[in-house]
């Protein structure tokens, strides 16, 4: 038995990374696993008659030590991975998905569930109970409990295969993404670069022994150079060699794998009677059905689309007056809107960054959650971490209680994925009459200190900090009773408003007063800047919005259909951009085959719940600027109506006691000047 099954011996109960060793995983998720399975069996051979108490309750809280195994494991596998943690996850994938399906497949089990369920009427729950029961039910029926027995095992098979397929496809992007390197020795290729990210792109090179400048398909490598290198071929080749990856028809190629995921999720939705996996996911969504998402998705678009026709023809203009560019492409799409964005509101992010030093960034996250729901954050040095880079914190509200652990990883390398995103490595919940505080993390990608410089966010990371701190505190926040509706265990279009609303606040004076000064001079931001970027906020929004909806149309074509007869995943993706194609297309890419959001992450029918979730934030947003942006009343219904109840209700009864209403779209259309 390795130290991952044990009582960690450690403050605040924290994971022990620096005792685990990789090879410790395998054993211990075995031992785990029979241990959880020792659990289910309890409850099944109970003797006594099944109730809310020994049923469903013991069932929520079964499984706490794997659980804790599989959120340190798989938080690893995206942040600090090597060869042997994936090849341990291509293993420990199937074991997980089989025990899964031994739950919902026990008959014994589901009788016992079933029993409580048909009782429900009479059994006087909390609201809280009641949605535990209900999805506890549900966890069984829309994974198969009601089937024949020949097809469980066909909805096992499916299941053991889909998650391997899911591991394979990310596995693909991670090593397209470290394959790729942009060597460049002239100093004319980095004409344009701002020297934060030259001098990046200079220790990258030296780090590996080459003279010169190393490009990567890296977001803090990728995205400066888009943005503002002058050189076009170098654009093009960087540009299509992002928006290729898994395209190439080699070993790392995922064109069958995109199109094995889809038609067996659309096997397991028809399984499970359900029109389409999208019909099957949406069922346990705000949005319920597909109709329904497509409705939301082409009204936006009705909406967006001439403004975006309309910016997109004023960009064609501005690069042909500038530099004589007949036909537009995608790799121009950064560099030309960052020249006009720059004439229309003299303002760029190099002028912006000094401002955002990442240090005062983080600072001014916690005022702001300090500000708004009384939290403090006191960085600690006595809890292990898994990488030197990762931060530890405690924090604690007004009366020094503890409220949770918080780990935050800022910077790239080789095995962390691209991308931000916000996790835990422990669950709050109330058992046995104790509150066990949840450990919550944020892992960003930002740019690394260089010799000269500290880390300088762009304002787009700045709010990209904020979004995931907003998913945190969602997670830090939560007091429910059941480890499993608990913090941002909600409904996927639900889940993003405590993201989306916490970014409202970066483009707020009273809030960028308290953290926006300048590195050298200690500065605070000039006011003339926050003019200009609230100015600039709607900036190409009708563009942004379309793009972002062709990622939810996307999404919904290979989800809400039946994708049998789809053989070529490039044409099939042509035709579900239609509608919001403005650029040309580009023969060499393909989005699909790194869609990781809905092929390796659990957005698969849920893409479209970042808009939805936009029309959440404005609405509620909306709610604190007519109270003021730090509003005590405001922010304590937040608090108690949407961070601290996760999923106890549904989350239209928990918005509208927040707010007293139902969300309007108008505040969303009107914040993106898609209306007056």
């Amino acid at each position: 038995m390795t130290i991952l099954n044990t009582t960690f011996n450690t403050p605040y109960n924290t994971a022990p990374f620096s005792k685990i060793k990789n090879e410790d995983f395998l054993s211990a998720f075995k031992v785990a696993i029979e241990k959880a399975k020792a659990e289910i069996d309890a409850i099944v051979n109970n003797t006594e008659l099944p109730t809310f108490e020994n049923t469903i309750e013991a069932l929520d809280y079964s499984g706490e030590e794997l659980d804790r195994i599989s959120s340190l494991f798989f938080n690893l596998n995206s942040a600090e991975t090597n060869d042997e943690i994936q090849k341990i996850a291509q293993e420990v994938s199937p074991l997980l998905s089989e025990f899964s399906n031994d739950i919902t497949l026990n008959e014994a089990l589901f009788k016992r569930v079933k029993a409580v369920n048909d009782s429900k009427n009479d059994l006087k729950l909390t609201t809280e109970q009641a949605t535990l029961l209900d999805k506890k039910y549900k966890s069984f029926s829309r994974n198969g409990a009601n089937l024949q027995e020949d097809k469980k095992q066909k909805l096992r098979a499916i299941d053991k295969e889909l998650s391997q397929l899911k591991l394979k496809f990310g596995e693909h992007v991670l090593a397209e993404t470290n394959k790729f390197e942009m060597h460049l020795t002239n100093e004319s290729d980095v004409l344009g670069l701002p020297e934060g990210a030259k001098e990046a792109a200079k220790q990258l090179a030296e780090s590996k022994g080459k003279d010169g400048w190393l490009i990567t398909l890296d977001y803090p490598s990728y995205i400066p150079f888009m943005t503002y290198a002058d050189n076009r071929e170098l654009r093009e080749k960087l540009s299509k060699a992002f928006g290729s990856k898994g395209f190439h028809n080699d070993d790392l190629d995922n064109q069958d794998i995109v199109l094995k995921i889809v038609n067996l999720r659309f096997e397991r939705a028809q399984l499970l009677g359900y029109k389409t996996h999208a019909h099957f996911v949406l069922e346990e969504r705000m949005a319920q059905t597909p109709e329904k998402v497509n409705d939301f998705l082409n009204e936006l678009l009705e909406k967006a689309k001439p403004a975006a026709e309309k910016e997109f023809e004023e960009l064609e203009t501005f690069a042909k007056e500038l530099d004589g560019i007949e036909q537009l492409q995608k790799w121009d799409s950064a560099y030309y809107s960052e020249k006009l964005k720059q004439k229309l509101f003299d303002l760029d992010d190099e002028k912006l960054k000094p401002y955002f030093k990442l240090e005062n960034v983080i600072d001014g996250a916690f005022t702001v959650a300090e500000k708004l729901f009384g939290l403090r954050f006191e960085e600690i040095n006595t809890i292990d971490k898994y990488h030197n880079d990762v931060l530890t914190y405690k924090v604690v509200d007004a009366e020094n209680n503890l409220v949770s652990i918080f780990y935050a990883d800022f910077f790239p390398r080789a095995g962390k994925r691209n991308g931000a995103w916000m996790t835990s490595y422990k669950p709050q919940m109330i058992k046995n009459g104790k509150n066990e505080r949840p450990h919550v993390s944020i892992v960003c990608n930002f740019t690394k200190p260089t010799k000269s410089k500290p880390s300088l966010l762009t304002f787009n990371e700045v709010t990209t900090l904020f979004h995931e701190f907003g998913h945190a505190l969602h997670g830090m926040l939560a007091n429910t009773t059941y480890p499993s509706l608990s913090g941002t265990s909600v409904y996927w279009d639900f889940v993003e408003l405590p993201s989306q609303i916490l970014e409202n606040w970066c483009y707020e004076e009273e809030t960028l007063k308290l953290f926006a000064t300048h590195y050298e001079t200690g500065e605070v931001i000039p006011m003339e800047l926050v003019e200009k970027i609230k100015a600039s906020a709607t900036f190409h929004e009708g563009m942004q919005t379309l793009r972002q909806l062709s990622f939810g149309l996307l999404d919904m074509s290979w989800h809400g259909l039946n994708p049998t007869a789809i053989s070529d995943v490039k044409k099939h993706e042509i035709e579900a951009f239609g509608k919001t194609q403005l650029y040309p297309d580009v023969e060499e890419n393909c989005m699909s085959t790194a869609f990781a959001h809905i092929f390796q992450g659990g957005y698969s029918s849920g893409y479209y719940s970042y808009k939805w979730a936009e029309v959440l934030d404005a609405d509620a947003f909306e709610y604190f600027k007519e109270e003021g942006i730090f509003n005590k009343t405001v922010a304590n219904k937040f608090k108690a109506y949407i961070l601290s109840q996760g999923g106890t209700d549904s989350p239209m009864t928990l918005y509208k006691k927040f707010r007293g209403q139902e969300p309007k779209p108008e505040a969303l259309l009107k914040r993106a000047g898609l209306i007056k």
